[in-house]
């Protein structure tokens, strides 16, 4: 195992959030299953990495009961947020791991960072290596110059950062966690960082060993 990635996952665990390895996406389906019993209610947040590594499928699969927001709007889309908050599993990613074992993720609509703080019995995380970070800062940056302009591009909104590639707060004084664009479909609204967990285990993060993802 990548000595970057160890680090990372004992610091999650010292941080009583739960960390699971898997040398390639083949192995994240496998890890999943043994950790959610079939029948379980389940939900999750918009996510490339989860695409990637057939959890989607899996989800899709009728094994589980699946709340899918997908194609939904108005009352609809808030009724299948409201049930995704209460379920047995929610999955998603994270815009960045630090080797702190600190998860830290960014929100417009925030139905997913809201999960994550509270609802669901455990939250399950999919993360590529390519998403672990020194620490909170190069996390915030990571957002600014990657996450963020490339998931505006995914979602076909119209902001600075969708036509340049880049939030315009970076390389200016002002390039704080908060700041950014006054952009009327702006994606950076509500900012999550996840410590040190009171809930042993409600988190828990696979590690794949591969590029996946945002």
């Amino acid at each position: 195992m990548d000595a970057v990635i160890e680090k990372t996952m004992k610091n999650l665990e010292k941080n009583n959030i739960s960390a699971y390895y898997a040398e390639d996406k083949s192995k994240v389906v496998p890890i999943i299953k043994s950790l959610v019993p079939e029948g379980s209610t389940v939900s999750n947040g918009g996510s490339e990495t989860l695409i990637e590594t057939g959890v989607m499928s899996l989800l899709e699969s009728g094994d589980y009961v699946f709340y899918d927001r997908r194609g939904l709007d108005g009352d609809a889309i808030r009724e299948c947020y409201i049930k995704a908050f209460g379920c047995d599993a929610y999955f998603c990613s994270s815009n960045a791991v630090t080797e702190n074992g600190e998860l830290y993720n960014v929100d417009g609509n925030s139905n997913r960072v809201a999960c994550i703080v509270y609802g669901p019995k455990q939250v399950i995380m999919v993360v590529g290596r390519n998403k672990i970070v020194p620490d909170i800062e190069s996390a915030v940056m990571r957002v600014k110059a990657q996450a963020a302009p490339k998931n505006t591009t995914r979602l076909q909104k119209r902001t600075p950062c969708a036509a340049t590639g880049a939030c315009i707060s970076i390389g200016t004084e002002k390039a704080e966690i908060c700041s950014g664009c006054l952009s009327p479909e702006r994606i950076c609204c509500n900012y999550v960082i996840s410590a040190y967990q009171r809930h042993k285990g409600r988190i828990k993060v696979i590690i794949v060993n591969e590029e996946l993802g945002y």
